[in-house]
């Protein structure tokens, strides 16, 4: 009873990015240069969107909410990482790893919502382009950035609350660069196969129903598209779709491998590749991917600059 009392307050040891590995330090700094982009790429691209008006659309809008989240997302993680690798100090209370762990799952969920939103806004663009003004207000665009939001945070507190009171007994050693609830679960001295369970429901509802509307709104977007006469609207339509597809596939592809195998079937390296993936390179992608490809944020974009050059 002592010990499990004890268990509950006692430090966890992140044993931090590939233990062992040999160049890791070539790895940790190739970790920083994709963190700092990302924090400048997303900043940038949150900039623009506020100050160029021919950008205050609502798919502007959604795009500045998922660069905002793309931004908080990695820093919960980076910097913790790069702090403990540089200080050798790998411990974390209990109190952190849960903070941590709540800010992960509510900014992964808030995304998964958010991009769910993104296809319907494209739909509504291009297969009811009279009625896209009505249907996506300014008060629509509100609406579904705080749904987002918000159904991140309350899927995140339920989880992180019921994952973290279970004792953990034997070795605190979590085989991971951050806290992260299924390698959380392999420390719990109890059974846990129910909450496995609920973890699987919730990636049903998260990942699996959201992507499912999202193909079904791109299959109808294409049957749209199909029938546009214009090859420049045609073109344009399409390189939209494209980026917003590319950036569906880079968030529920490793989301999918890690939350829905079940616990046994987890396995450190492949975890951590698929965090890297995920998490970490993600972010820095995504404002590359639609800034790139986008010829309005270029525009804006050439149009800061000058600005700022001209003002110098």
């Amino acid at each position: 009873m002592d010990a499990g009392n004890e268990s509950s307050n006692v430090d966890f040891l992140l044993l931090g990015l590939f233990p062992g590995m040999k160049h890791i330090n070539f790895l940790v700094s190739a970790t920083l240069l994709i963190y700092g982009v990302a924090l400048t790429a997303n900043s940038m691209l949150i900039l623009l969107i506020w100050v160029d008006s021919q950008l205050h659309t609502p798919m502007y809008f959604l795009l500045g909410q998922l660069a905002l989240m793309d931004l908080t997302l990695i820093s919960s993680i980076v910097p913790k990482m790069a702090t403990d690798f540089f200080s050798g100090k790998r411990n974390i209370s209990r109190v952190a790893c849960g903070t941590q762990i709540f800010f992960f799952l509510t900014l992964g969920i808030a995304e998964c919502i958010l991009i769910t939103l993104m296809a319907y806004d494209r739909y509504v663009a291009i297969c009811n382009p009279l009625r896209y003004a009505l249907i996506m207000s300014p008060r629509v665009c509100l609406q579904m950035a705080a749904i987002s939001w918000a159904g991140g945070a309350f899927t995140s507190l339920a989880h992180t609350a019921y994952a973290m009171h279970f004792p953990t007994c034997g070795s605190r050693e979590i085989s991971h660069f951050l806290c992260e609830v299924m390698a959380i679960l392999k420390l719990a001295c109890e059974d846990i196969s129910a909450y496995e369970k609920a973890v699987v429901v919730t990636s049903i509802v998260v990942l699996l129903i959201p992507l499912s509307f999202i193909l079904a709104s791109y299959a109808l977007i294409f049957l749209s598209v199909h029938r546009i006469s214009s090859t420049e609207g045609r073109n344009k339509a399409l390189a939209t779709c494209s980026s917003h597809l590319t950036v569906v596939s880079l968030y529920f592809g490793p989301a999918m491998l890690v939350y829905m195998r079940p616990t046994s079937y987890h396995r450190p390296v492949l975890d951590q590749v698929l965090f890297m993936l995920g998490p970490i390179l993600t972010p820095m992608m995504n404002p590359l991917i639609y800034s790139l490809r986008n010829k309005e944020v270029v525009c804006a974009l050439k149009k800061v600059l000058g600005y700022c050059l001209t003002s110098s």
